[in-house]
């Protein structure tokens, strides 16, 4: 395994000061964004698909530094109900897929998408319950009349690519937790895997290694972020929380840098089922703690990962 970091926090930076400075943190990956809601302030993909010249520049100031590329972000809604916000996300895909083909790399990530309630929608509408019976049946047609046709055919254009996607399972869209994630497989294939970020588990009640022991094998990314749970807000309003992000002291829950919302026994257990599920990839750093600051959020993630990602191959069982 090996610590990298999702640059778009350093998207005030120019790209080779952002590669020099998590170089020297320590990194040793770089996971950028090129479109939708992450941006393109380093990597821009509708351009860099078209201009080789640029494409080598990317290249060479990453490799250049002893850094890789973990993959190419462009999450985004591409089920959205207005037809151009949807089209605008779908191009930054598939501009993300081609790109990454270009360039080597392997994965893409993104989110599953939320639709409208029907088609005369104008906002997503994420169902939370299944009563009463409107909710069930406004979730079959999005996933019938949206999520289908959309994923089988673009599972299928990033397959033709090379590419793997990995979808953020991330509440407020279609695929959010393991089952509805093994739903969206269903739709596109095994070039549909997870971009596994334990802090939109945390909050759900759910266990991220008892889902990494699930997900097993179609966990192609992972995302280092973590989750401070407020029981006496959670005790009073329950977790599904539409308070911003920025009132924390009223918020049942708001995302913390690795190691202050849950402590190294967690994340090193976490490493530990990931490197059974067999993957052996990046862990890369994303920083959303509105408590500290970038640098100090960034830098305190990269030291506590340090002592929890197992980065060096198991030893033979000499002692069996």
């Amino acid at each position: 395994m090996k610590i990298g970091v999702f640059t778009v926090l350093f998207s005030q930076r120019p790209l080779e000061e952002t590669l020099d400075y998590v170089k020297a943190a320590g990194c040793e990956a770089v996971e950028i964004g090129v479109g939708g809601y992450p941006g393109a302030a380093h990597a821009d993909a509708a351009v860099l698909v078209e201009d080789a010249g640029k494409r080598k520049q990317l290249l060479d100031a990453v490799t250049s530094r002893g850094l890789e590329i973990s993959a190419l972000s462009c999450h985004g809604n591409p089920l959205h109900p207005k037809a151009e916000v949807a089209a605008a996300h779908d191009r930054d895909y598939r501009n993300a897929v081609r790109l990454a083909q270009q360039l080597g790399v392997d994965t893409v990530i993104t989110f599953s998408g939320c639709p409208g309630g029907g088609p005369a929608a104008q906002e997503p509408n994420w169902v939370t319950c299944p009563w009463p019976p409107d909710f069930l049946e406004t979730l079959e047609w999005q996933w019938r009349e949206r999520a289908t046709p959309y994923w089988s055919e673009a599972a299928a254009f990033a397959k033709d690519h090379g590419i793997k996607v990995a979808i953020e399972l991330h509440p407020g869209f279609l695929a959010y937790n393991t089952d509805s994630f093994n739903r969206l497989r269903e739709i596109g294939g095994e070039t549909l895997g997870v971009n596994f970020d334990p802090s939109h588990l945390f909050w759900q009640g759910m266990d991220p290694l008892v889902c990494v022991r699930d997900l097993g094998d179609a966990i192609y990314h992972v995302h280092a972020k973590d989750t401070w749970l407020d029981k006496s807000n959670i005790a009073l309003n329950g977790v599904l929380d539409t308070k911003p992000y920025t009132d924390e002291i009223n918020r049942s829950w708001i995302f913390r840098t690795v190691g202050f919302g849950h402590g190294q026994e967690f994340w090193r257990s976490l490493m530990s089922e990931l490197r059974l599920a067999g993957y052996d990839g990046v862990i890369s750093i994303e920083h959303e703690d509105s408590l500290m600051s970038i640098n100090e959020g960034f830098t305190s993630a990269v030291n506590f990962l340090k002592g929890a990602v197992i980065s060096e191959s198991p030893a033979v069982a000499w002692w069996v």
